[in-house]
Protein backbone atom coordinates (compact mmCIF):
# COMPACT_ATOMS: atom_id res chain seq x y z
CA UNK A 1 0.00 0.00 0.00
CA UNK A 2 2.84 2.38 0.84
CA UNK A 3 4.35 1.75 -2.60
CA UNK A 4 1.09 2.82 -4.27
CA UNK A 5 0.91 6.00 -2.17
CA UNK A 6 4.48 6.96 -3.12
CA UNK A 7 3.70 6.46 -6.80
CA UNK A 8 0.47 8.45 -6.42
CA UNK A 9 2.48 11.42 -5.10
CA UNK A 10 4.69 11.27 -8.18
CA UNK A 11 1.61 11.07 -10.42
CA UNK A 12 0.12 14.15 -8.76
CA UNK A 13 3.39 16.06 -9.18
CA UNK A 14 3.54 14.87 -12.77
CA UNK A 15 0.12 16.34 -13.54
CA UNK A 16 1.24 19.72 -12.16
CA UNK A 17 4.45 19.71 -14.22
CA UNK A 18 2.59 18.61 -17.33
CA UNK A 19 0.00 21.38 -16.94
CA UNK A 20 2.68 24.03 -16.49
CA UNK A 21 4.54 22.75 -19.58
CA UNK A 22 1.43 22.68 -21.75
CA UNK A 23 0.20 26.06 -20.49
CA UNK A 24 3.62 27.51 -21.34
CA UNK A 25 3.32 25.99 -24.81
CA UNK A 26 -0.14 27.46 -25.31
CA UNK A 27 0.97 30.89 -24.08
CA UNK A 28 4.17 30.61 -26.17
CA UNK A 29 6.40 31.08 -23.13
CA UNK A 30 9.33 29.33 -24.77
CA UNK A 31 11.83 29.44 -21.91
CA UNK A 32 9.39 28.13 -19.29
CA UNK A 33 8.00 25.52 -21.70
CA UNK A 34 11.47 24.17 -22.51
CA UNK A 35 12.50 24.26 -18.84
CA UNK A 36 9.36 22.35 -17.77
CA UNK A 37 9.89 19.71 -20.44
CA UNK A 38 12.84 18.15 -18.56
CA UNK A 39 11.26 17.58 -15.13
CA UNK A 40 8.01 16.44 -16.78
CA UNK A 41 9.83 13.77 -18.79
CA UNK A 42 12.03 12.87 -15.79
CA UNK A 43 9.02 12.25 -13.53
CA UNK A 44 7.42 10.12 -16.28
CA UNK A 45 10.60 8.01 -16.33
CA UNK A 46 10.63 7.71 -12.53
CA UNK A 47 6.99 6.58 -12.47
CA UNK A 48 7.66 4.00 -15.19
CA UNK A 49 10.70 2.67 -13.35
CA UNK A 50 8.82 2.44 -10.04
CA UNK A 51 6.07 0.38 -11.73
CA UNK A 52 8.40 -1.79 -13.83
CA UNK A 53 7.22 -5.10 -12.36
CA UNK A 54 3.53 -4.17 -12.46
CA UNK A 55 0.98 -4.23 -15.26
CA UNK A 56 0.63 -0.44 -14.95
CA UNK A 57 4.19 -0.11 -16.25
CA UNK A 58 2.88 -0.28 -19.82
CA UNK A 59 0.38 2.53 -19.31
CA UNK A 60 3.09 4.60 -17.61
CA UNK A 61 5.42 3.84 -20.51
CA UNK A 62 2.69 5.08 -22.85
CA UNK A 63 2.50 8.31 -20.84
CA UNK A 64 6.27 8.71 -21.15
CA UNK A 65 6.03 8.30 -24.93
CA UNK A 66 3.09 10.71 -25.08
CA UNK A 67 4.95 13.42 -23.15
CA UNK A 68 8.07 12.86 -25.25
CA UNK A 69 6.05 13.29 -28.46
CA UNK A 70 4.22 16.25 -26.99
CA UNK A 71 7.51 17.92 -25.95
CA UNK A 72 9.08 17.30 -29.35
CA UNK A 73 6.04 18.83 -31.05
CA UNK A 74 6.24 21.84 -28.70
CA UNK A 75 9.90 22.37 -29.61
CA UNK A 76 9.09 22.16 -33.32
CA UNK A 77 6.48 24.87 -32.93
CA UNK A 78 8.67 27.04 -30.69
CA UNK A 79 11.57 26.95 -33.14
CA UNK A 80 9.60 27.13 -36.43
CA UNK A 81 10.27 23.59 -37.59
CA UNK A 82 6.66 22.56 -38.20
CA UNK A 83 7.76 20.43 -41.15
CA UNK A 84 9.50 18.09 -38.66
CA UNK A 85 6.65 17.72 -36.20
CA UNK A 86 5.30 14.66 -38.03
CA UNK A 87 8.20 12.74 -36.45
CA UNK A 88 6.23 12.99 -33.21
CA UNK A 89 4.21 10.15 -34.74
CA UNK A 90 6.95 7.71 -33.68
CA UNK A 91 6.64 8.16 -29.90
CA UNK A 92 2.85 8.59 -30.23
CA UNK A 93 2.73 5.20 -32.02
CA UNK A 94 4.96 3.61 -29.36
CA UNK A 95 2.58 4.98 -26.73
CA UNK A 96 -0.37 3.48 -28.57
CA UNK A 97 1.39 0.11 -28.77
CA UNK A 98 2.18 0.26 -25.04
CA UNK A 99 -1.46 1.08 -24.27
CA UNK A 100 -2.76 -1.76 -26.42
CA UNK A 101 -0.34 -4.16 -24.74
CA UNK A 102 -1.48 -2.90 -21.32
CA UNK A 103 -5.11 -3.70 -22.17
CA UNK A 104 -4.12 -7.03 -23.71
CA UNK A 105 -2.35 -8.03 -20.47
CA UNK A 106 -5.19 -6.74 -18.29
CA UNK A 107 -7.71 -8.73 -20.31
CA UNK A 108 -5.50 -11.80 -20.15
CA UNK A 109 -5.22 -11.48 -16.34
CA UNK A 110 -9.01 -11.39 -16.05
CA UNK A 111 -9.41 -14.50 -18.25
CA UNK A 112 -6.71 -16.41 -16.32
CA UNK A 113 -8.29 -15.43 -12.97
CA UNK A 114 -11.61 -16.99 -13.98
Amino acid sequence: MEHILRIRKFENLHILLWLIKDTSWMMEWRVLGICMMFPTIAVAVIIAIKTFRETEFFINLAIFFWITANSYWMCCEFFWHNDFKTYATIPFALGLISTLYFYYRKNREVVVAK
